[in-house]
């Protein structure tokens, strides 16, 4: 069996993405420094608590587990708190991934796949967005991530050192036997939103702009169930591991859904409408957003298999079940 290092591994995507590294049959241990993440979501593997800046901690758990790879999730998601807090955004998400990358190199490991995002694009160009779209980010988070991405590539030109870039729209949903699901303080996400909504704790869910050029008026996104997520990232590493080469992949579905057909979805899923009030549009909020997974589909194999539906209803079950608790 072999070791692969899940850095965020307690996370909401790097969770799931340990689920995923254990059926394919590889041994996920967790490095996270838990304050994003959750202790009772490392599931799969032992958890070594440490920063991804702390040069000498990563290189103890790299000699204790010696990891064939590792699956880089640490960072910090937080857009709007990019804004107000970039410094801590290039320190964490930049100054982290380099110490983890130099890290790597000492242990003799050369296959890193990175979790990035759509967030590097900023706004559409052309839709669905191709790995070629134009990388113009709109906030210190998309630019943290793409840095990350323009170090990489330099590390494989003049090191060698090879990765695998994963560009993903809208993570959502959540393990359908309800073992781990999306869980951030505070949560910002919409899917979760939407429930809390649902379960009672919020009185309502709030859409942003209800007159964009959409087929509703409202803003369009490409929303992926994680384990579809979790599943192109196995593919991936197996693709370094085979010896690929280093290589970016856009992870959507291809399609997208209307903020109003999601409030709707998760309706069907509870068995009753959502209430909801429209807002004026955010500043910054593309009115569509949607991935091409043609290159996945075609070098990977990867295509996503859960529709809305499917999110929807897992997310449900697993909020609800932690509700009860």
């Amino acid at each position: 069996m072999q070791t692969v290092l899940v850095t965020g591994g307690a996370g909401y995507v790097g969770a799931h993405c340990c689920l995923a590294l254990a059926e394919a049959g590889f041994r996920p241990v967790v490095f996270d420094d838990l304050s994003n993440g959750h202790r009772e979501h490392v599931q799969w593997g032992p958890l070594e608590v440490g920063d991804i800046r702390n040069a000498a901690r990563l290189d103890a758990v790299f000699a204790a587990h010696a990891p064939v790879a590792v699956l880089h999730f640490a960072a910090r998601i937080e857009v709007g708190e990019s804004v107000t807090n970039p410094g801590v955004f290039f320190d964490v998400n930049v100054g982290g991934a380099i110490t983890l990358i130099e890290a790597a190199r000492r242990a003799g490991v050369n296959a890193l796949v990175f979790s990035s995002t759509c967030a590097t694009f900023g706004d559409p160009v052309h839709l669905p967005m191709t790995e070629t779209h134009p990388q113009a980010p709109l906030n210190p988070y998309g630019r943290s991530k793409l840095m990350v991405e323009q170090a990489l590539a330099d590390y494989d030109r003049y090191v060698g050192f090879r990765s695998t870039v994963m560009r993903y729209f809208n993570a959502a949903g959540a393990d359908p036997q309800g073992r781990i699901g999306e869980w951030h303080e505070p949560e910002t996400h919409a899917v979760p939103l939407a429930i809390q909504v649902a379960l009672g704790q919020r009185s309502r869910f709030t859409i942003f702009g209800d007159d964009y050029d959409t087929r509703d008026g409202t803003a369009v996104r490409d929303y992926v169930h994680v384990l579809d997520l979790a599943d192109a990232h196995v593919a991936a590493l197996r693709r370094l591991l085979a010896g690929g080469a280093s290589d970016a992949f856009n992870l959507g579905t291809g399609t997208g859904t209307t903020v109003r057909e999601l409030v709707d979805g998760v309706g069907r899923a509870i068995g009753r409408s959502l209430p909801f009030e429209v807002a004026p549009r955010r500043p910054g909020d593309a009115p569509v957003l949607i991935g091409d997974n043609a290159k996945a589909r075609d070098q990977l194999g990867w295509r996503p298999s859960r529709d809305l539906d499917a999110i929807l209803d897992s997310a449900w079950r697993w909020h609800r079940s932690r509700t009860k608790l």
